[in-house]
């Protein structure tokens, strides 16, 4: 490297930062142990500010901008240099770019869950997440407050501080507004506001400012959401009684369709009565639950049937009543109830044999 290449090396001629990254928020620019060449060019981007600072000392905030290193342009510099009557050599002194522009899509969110007081759940705990967006409006204040001494600064460094603020005041907020948890859904934007102004005249202490605050989610427990869903699950059925017998009468209108006979229609026996008893035994118990003087109901009287030498049961006398008609079950169909020893004709049971005589006879053939 010649004389001249030596000399060249030495000063800096422009001083600029272009930011190759998304996510820089304060660039301390590499001067090392080049001074600054009096009449240096400065180029100052949009949505950047530079901020000359002199041995620890703030001293002259360029705007975006080009400028000429000269007296007139560094007055402060020039006061702390003890330059009165202008300069002809290089100096030394440490230059920051501050990113100005919008940080978009932060995300904020709770790291452990918040306990609520609700007026419908009572205590309860609950999640919440969102994004915001933020951008610095006061340089010199972020390098004091946040900055310090250090040189790159990125957003990464910047966002934990943020999330502790948020979460405290979201937290503080929510709980000041007493809006039950099943509703806090239908109040996002208006949360999301109320927050943000929350926020604004703390987070503007270290010169930035929240642009933008929203919520995406509050949400319970999983198993607590599991009970609500089973709630409003009874809420639709309503009662209880009424969506057994539409359930039984699905049923059998399924093994009529399939002839009564062959093991298809002897599984589907078994499990729509099965099904009938259990729906009535929860009608039952629902019923209870809303009755302020429960009584016990009476027992159901349950009847077994041999159908294609397959055992089918147990049914409700109404649905007895329902497969006598259908062809299903005739007076020799063997039939067992809780109360006999052995399986008898159906016809020998009295309750069944009733069944058989209120049938209406076989339809004549037709001429």
């Amino acid at each position: 490297m010649g004389l001249f290449d030596k000399i060249r090396g030495e000063f800096i001629d422009i001083i600029e930062w272009l930011d190759p990254s998304e996510d820089t928020i304060v660039y301390r620019f590499q001067r090392y142990n080049n001074e600054i060449k009096y009449g240096a060019k400065l180029v100052v981007r949009e949505t950047q500010v530079a901020i000359f600072i002199n041995e620890g000392q703030f001293a002259d905030v360029f705007q975006p901008g080009t400028y000429t290193l000269e007296t007139k342009n560094l007055p402060i510099l020039s006061t702390l240099q003890g330059w009165k009557y202008g300069f002809n050599s290089p100096f030394k002194a440490e230059v920051y770019f501050v990113n100005t522009k919008q940080f978009l899509d932060k995300k904020w969110g709770t790291k452990n869950p918040i306990m609520m007081r609700d007026p419908e759940l009572g205590v309860v705990r609950v999640r919440a997440f969102g994004n915001y967006s933020f951008r610095i409006t006061d340089a010199v204040k972020f390098l004091k407050e946040v900055v310090g001494t250090q040189g790159d600064l990125t957003t990464e460094q910047v966002e934990g501080q943020i999330r502790d603020i948020v979460l405290t005041r979201f937290t503080d907020y929510i709980a000041e507004q007493k809006i039950p948890v099943l509703d806090l859904a239908a109040n996002y934007n208006e949360l999301s506001g109320g927050i943000h102004n929350h926020l604004k005249e703390e987070i503007e202490e270290y010169g930035i400012l929240i642009t933008k605050f929203l919520i995406e989610n509050i949400s319970l427990p999983p198993e607590v959401e599991a009970i609500l869903d089973k709630k409003t699950s009874m809420n639709v059925i309503g009662d209880m009684n009424q969506y057994a017998k539409f359930q039984t009468a699905n049923a059998i209108g399924d093994l009529a369709k399939s002839g009564g006979g062959g093991e298809s229609a002897a599984g589907l026996g078994m499990g729509m009565g099965a099904g009938y008893v259990m729906a009535n035994q929860m009608g039952q118990m629902f019923n209870q639950t809303q009755t302020p003087n429960p009584q016990t109901p009476p027992p159901v009287a349950q009847y077994y049937f041999v159908v294609n030498g397959q055992q089918n049961g147990p049914y409700a006398i109404d649905q007895v009543s329902q497969l006598i008609r259908q062809g299903i079950i005739k007076p020799d169909t063997l039939a067992w109830t809780p109360g006999l020893q052995n399986w008898v004709p159906a016809s020998q049971i009295p309750a069944l044999s009733q069944q058989f005589t209120l049938q209406p006879p076989p339809i004549p053939p037709q001429p």
